[in-house]
């Protein structure tokens, strides 16, 4: 079965078929640069600028703040997965008007928005593969500050022309196979700790 349109997430029978992630909780470690799921350690880049607190994390500043973020559902690119299983957290299709606010002075900062838009923003559907996966993290979302960072997510790397993950702007991405093998266990209430 492959994913094929919106899914209402089901919660499985047996919670043995799903991987120990030692509680609910997902690590990052930003000094090694490793992603923390279960028994598996993965490798994972982290924003051009290291990480930061959280409170002092910044709009464009290109750092990954550390934290504690649940994870508040996923984003998918159609046509550009192979994963068999869809996730068992709430999750969509990106249309290719699908945007994040990043723009300061927008009323829907660090909110998913229709595109075209006035104010500065992402576009979900990109030319990379970096958002074919989209982990949404709940970073400065309750409610949103303005300034205080916007579209941190939890993504697919992207390499360089030498193979190398190139930094994010401040997400955590991973290579695309960790990811379609991580997806379909990912379950509600997960948290993805960066320190």
């Amino acid at each position: 079965m492959s994913i094929a349109r919106e899914h209402t997430p089901r919660v499985p029978a047996n919670d043995d078929a799903l991987p120990n992630t030692d509680g609910a909780i997902i690590r990052v470690d930003t000094a090694t640069r490793t992603l923390y799921f279960g028994d598996h350690a993965l490798p994972c880049a982290i924003g051009k600028g290291g990480a930061c607190p959280a409170e002092d994390k910044r709009e464009g500043d290109g750092r990954t703040p550390l934290g504690r973020w649940p994870i508040r559902g996923v984003l998918l690119r159609p046509g550009r997965l192979s994963c068999e299983r869809p996730p068992l957290i709430p999750w969509r299709w990106t249309r290719p008007d699908d945007g994040w606010s990043d723009g300061v002075d927008d009323p829907a900062y660090n909110r998913p928005v229709t595109l075209p838009r006035a104010f500065s923003h992402e576009r979900l559907q990109r030319e990379d593969a970096a958002y074919d996966i989209i982990i949404i993290l709940g970073h400065n979302d309750t409610p949103p500050i303005p300034g205080k960072g916007s579209a941190i997510f939890w993504h697919l790397w992207v390499p360089d022309e030498n193979g190398t993950p190139k930094p994010t702007e401040g997400c955590i991405a991973v290579a695309r196979e960790a990811m379609e093998r991580i997806l379909p266990d990912l379950r509600p209430g997960m948290v993805l700790e960066i320190s």
